[in-house]
């Protein structure tokens, strides 16, 4: 399975974005299952809706929950990355504890954003 992060999702539904179209080819090409967090869905339709955008084709997307398990990996796993000295952002650590909690990897533009939290058990998808 393939975790679609926000950055990924805003290129994909952009039509005009070729970088949107390339991710679109790689995750086909992969023939795994997609499916987002309910964190980035909260992301992507705030934004959507901040600038007046449809939502439907976002909430055809089978989403993941935020579970208790995924809260425990994901406030371990942040505290691990700032006691190392890599500090990273709430929700990536939550986004990254749903991707280890279900073995899915995690298809971002953001990388440097999940660096930290690849030695923590976060696999992260490669288009190349």
């Amino acid at each position: 399975m393939i975790i679609l992060d926000t950055d990924v999702l805003i290129e994909i539904f952009d039509r005009d974005s070729d970088r949107g179209e390339g991710a679109l080819e790689a995750i086909i090409g992969s023939g795994e299952d997609i499916a987002t967090t309910s964190i980035n869905l909260h992301e992507i339709l705030y934004g959507l809706e901040r600038y007046a955008k449809p939502v439907k084709d976002v909430l055809l997307l089978p989403t993941l929950p935020y579970t208790k398990r995924d809260a425990q990996t994901s406030s371990k796993i942040e505290f691990m990355a700032e006691a190392d000295g890599q500090a990273t952002r709430r929700t990536d650590a939550m986004i990254a504890a749903i991707a280890i909690n279900h073995g899915a990897l995690l298809y971002t533009f953001n990388v440097k954003h999940f660096k930290p939290l690849e030695d923590r058990g976060l696999k992260l998808f490669s288009a190349a």
